[in-house]
């Protein structure tokens, strides 16, 4: 991936435009997971249990928390901050946006989704590349991403692509929808 345009399986992978924005807004991110990730934290650290949800939990997210990232501009590429589109014959199907920060050489994936019915095609995983190159080209030590522990489908992916869990916050959430849900944080190497 030495380019940020590409082509496979008749996905196109490309930087965002302006005029994706609508696309990315419209993006259906939801999920349904049968089971969810019990966190037990304690002084010496945390363990994680994966556990029924019965009934399933089905979860989707507000179009205000894309806002909140400035994925509304739908901008590419700007400075350390990059947004990558998949296309399905011309229609978004996914995309990655993440930031770089030079202090800590982390390359941040602020939101990465796949709609529903083009899920389990590897579109995931491409973006997720797309970024991780975008990541080496800044000189990043590793790649760091969120994501609540209600959401096993995404964690399983994101293991599948190299990450390991390296932290917990069992407050991010308050006040927010997702209030009772833990923020588990994840990071694979990047070079």
């Amino acid at each position: 991936m030495t380019t940020a345009h590409g082509s496979a399986d008749g996905i196109v992978y490309r930087l965002a435009r302006p005029e994706d924005a609508g696309a990315i807004e419209a993006l259906d991110g939801s999920f349904t997971t049968a089971t969810v990730f019990e966190v037990a934290a304690s002084g010496a650290g945390f363990t994680l249990r994966e556990v029924p949800a019965d009934p399933p939990v089905y979860k989707e997210f507000p179009p205000e928390e894309h806002d909140e990232q400035g994925l509304g501009r739908g901008s590419g590429a700007d400075g350390d901050a990059r947004t990558y589109v998949a296309l399905d014959d011309g229609r978004l199907c996914g995309f990655v946006a993440a930031g770089y920060a030079a202090w800590n050489r982390r390359l941040t994936i602020e939101d990465i989704e796949v709609a529903p019915d083009h899920r389990g095609r590897g579109i995931g995983r491409a973006l997720m590349e797309y970024a991780a190159e975008f990541a080496r080209e800044r000189g990043a030590e590793h790649l760091w991403l969120e994501v609540s522990s209600v959401n096993a489908p995404a964690v399983h992916a994101y293991r599948r692509m190299g990450f390991t869990l390296c932290g917990l916050d069992t407050t991010l959430y308050g006040g927010t929808p997702a209030v009772g849900e833990q923020a588990l944080f994840m990071s694979r190497p990047c070079r």
